[in-house]
């Protein structure tokens, strides 16, 4: 159940006045941390557009980055089947904890697909800002024709690495792939969620967590 655009309603009752809040990275899916909200924090972060707790230390509402800069900036709000847990998007702007990592949990709990929405994500800046210098820039300034070309390069490039190369190489020309068809949908004004979208449309859920098989 999406809080946003309409109120749903949380049990603070159940554990006393606050519920956990799950903050996951809002492009990659990655966990960044565990707070509490209360009635008060949950309003706070809907007002303000960054994420709010309850500080069970500090007995207050504590804003994410409030001293060091580093805030949550709040995409959405969920709240689970029992409506007594949160689960809250949102975009870093920063290392979430305070040792330096992306995550409370350490560097190393992002899916490894998450990157590629990143990467996404950076590829469409560029193709805003056309920063001096960069490949990408130049690429994009190349013009459709050319970066369709450098694909189909690429892809000609990971089909001769499959049959004649190592795996290393493979995942090379294959991650060279990836790359330049990102740089080509952006040019288009298209991004790789949209990508995964059709996917996702063609395999649905078979209610066991997995893809449905086609007939």
């Amino acid at each position: 159940m999406n809080l946003e655009g309409g109120e749903v309603n949380v049990d603070f009752a159940k554990g006393g006045g606050l519920v956990p809040a799950i903050v996951q990275h809002w492009l990659t899916g990655e966990v960044l941390m565990l707070g509490y909200m209360d009635a008060d924090a949950l309003a706070a972060t809907r007002a303000s557009g960054c994420v709010t707790f309850h500080s069970r230390s500090k007995r207050r509402l504590w804003t994410k980055g409030e001293s060091s800069g580093n805030v949550l900036r709040l995409k959405a709000l969920h709240v689970d089947c029992d409506a007594d847990a949160l689960l809250v998007l949102a975009e870093p702007a920063g290392p979430t904890c305070h040792r330096g990592t992306r995550s409370c949990f350490g560097d190393t709990v992002r899916p490894p697909g998450g990157f590629l929405a990143e990467l996404d994500a950076l590829v469409a800046w560029r193709a805003r800002e056309r920063p001096a210098g960069s490949y990408t820039t130049h690429l994009l300034e190349s013009g459709v024709r050319r970066m369709a070309q450098k694909v189909g390069e690429e892809g000609v490039e990971t089909a001769l690495a499959a049959v004649a190369q190592d795996d290393a190489a493979l995942l090379g020309e294959a991650a060279d792939l990836v790359y330049h068809l990102i740089v080509l949908l952006r040019s288009r004004g298209l991004g790789w969620d949209q990508v995964a979208r059709v996917l996702a449309e063609r395999h649905p859920p078979d209610g066991h967590g997995g893809a449905a098989q086609a007939p």
